[in-house]
């Protein structure tokens, strides 16, 4: 599913434009959103029963040029990362 797939979704299920369901969509996951919004702030965005939301600091490492074969150093970063809560792990792992 991508975003329009989304928005067609979102549409169908509220019973609206798709231009209204494009503008809900966008206030969650666009990059100025508020899940965007609130990694950004360094927080963590909880939805029981869904997931989680949040940051990792990812340390600087060594690593290879693949078209050189030098070494190079990574820069440390922090990432965005979703942990999956446990009624979203249950539904997936459901059996049919």
């Amino acid at each position: 599913m991508n975003k329009m797939d989304m928005v067609e979704a979102v549409a169908k299920k509220l019973d609206t434009s798709k231009a209204q369901a494009g503008e809900v969509v966008d206030v969650f996951f666009a990059p100025n959103g508020i899940i965007a919004a609130e990694l950004k702030k360094g927080g963590k965005v909880q939805i029981a029963g869904f997931g989680n939301f949040e940051t990792r600091k990812r340390a600087a490492r060594q690593g290879r040029n693949p078209q050189t074969g030098k070494t190079i150093t990574i820069k440390a970063a922090v990432v965005p990362a979703f942990r999956a809560g446990k009624g979203l792990k249950d539904l997936v792992n459901k059996k049919k």
